[in-house]
């Protein structure tokens, strides 16, 4: 019996050694992950030492295939979110109070995890609770979060990450760094449109303050809007039609129906007599010759009846009922 005692006693440091190691898996490896700030580089066996066996702690393990020739575009967009995700979790977490572990195992690292698994595509995201202690799941199977609507943001796998751990355990907030390029060049852009406007404002304030400028401006929207502009683009109106016979026809029939083309010529009509009235109440009192004033008093009465005859046509046109009418047209 007295050897057996001995061997029991030697062996007693051995034994308090590997609880020791067993009961500080979760402290090592957060040590480690304080010690690089970002989610443990998993592989098969750390992968299986984590994720395996009794443990009294959440580990979240991301999955993927980070290497150009795996052609896994959606791995390398989220990887600096998830990597932003653990070094935010890392820092306001380093006393470990909510006892939850970040890991990345890559393809390359873990290939019989993969097929342990039976992994076709990356990433995917694992959750895996406690299998002992006071916030233990009854099954500990891990929690899968699939990319089926493209590359997430670290605050939507923080939102989801949280809504697997109990209410009562810290949840550090994402601390996303600052972008000084975004500020400079918005800062930049800024300084440099007031800079323009300044230089540019004795040049560019008269011709904004320039009444001929804001009347033709104006003019050309009323004929633009009155010519059924708008109602080209609401019904898809075509530009013009075949009349049938090998021709082309530019106004279409009744008065709810248009083409592109015609609302053109509408425009124009209605932009020569606008410009003729124009004329003749702003730019014929001005002529000083009695008889150029006459001859151009003429001229743009002339415009006027002939334009306002062929507007009267196309109305006939498009409405044989249409009575009105002035020659010569």
């Amino acid at each position: 019996m007295r050897w057996f005692q001995v061997l029991t006693a030697s062996l007693l440091p051995f034994t308090a050694l590997a609880a020791k190691k067993t009961g500080d898996k979760f402290a090592d490896a957060r040590a480690k992950s304080l010690e690089i700030g970002r989610p443990l580089k998993l592989d098969d066996g750390g992968y299986g030492s984590l994720t395996k066996g009794q443990r009294d702690y959440s580990v979240v393990v991301l999955l993927t295939a980070l290497e150009t020739r795996f052609g896994c575009v959606l791995c390398r967009e989220f990887q600096p979110e998830w990597d932003l995700l653990g070094k935010s979790w890392i820092k306001g977490d380093k006393a470990g109070q909510s006892r939850t572990l970040f890991g990345t195992l890559d393809f390359v690292d873990g290939k019989n995890t993969f097929q342990s698994l039976q992994l076709q595509t990356a990433p995917v995201l694992l959750f895996f609770p406690p299998t002992v202690g006071p916030n233990a799941k009854i099954d500990a199977q891990p929690v899968r979060y699939d990319f089926t609507s493209g590359p997430q943001a670290a605050e939507q796998i923080h939102a989801w990450v949280s809504r697997q751990l109990p209410a009562d355990v810290p949840k550090p907030k994402i601390s996303r760094p600052i972008n000084w390029v975004k500020i400079i060049s918005v800062t930049t852009a800024v300084v440099g449109g007031i800079t323009a406007l300044a230089v540019a404002s004795p040049y560019v304030l008269p011709l904004l303050q320039n009444r001929n400028l804001w009347a033709a401006f104006s003019l050309i929207t009323v004929l633009l809007f009155t010519s059924g502009h708008m109602f080209n683009h609401i019904r898809k109106t075509p530009y013009v039609q075949g009349d049938g016979k090998g021709g082309i026809s530019y106004f279409a029939g009744g008065f709810s129906n248009q083409f592109g083309l015609e609302s053109q010529i509408i425009a124009a009509i209605y932009g020569v007599l606008a410009f003729a009235t124009i004329s003749l109440a702003l730019k014929v009192p001005r002529i000083a010759d009695s008889r150029a004033q006459q001859f151009a008093v003429f001229l743009w009465s002339g415009v006027l009846l002939c334009m306002y005859s062929f507007l009267l046509s196309v109305f006939r046109q498009k409405n044989g009922g249409y009575q009105f009418w002035l020659p010569p047209f």
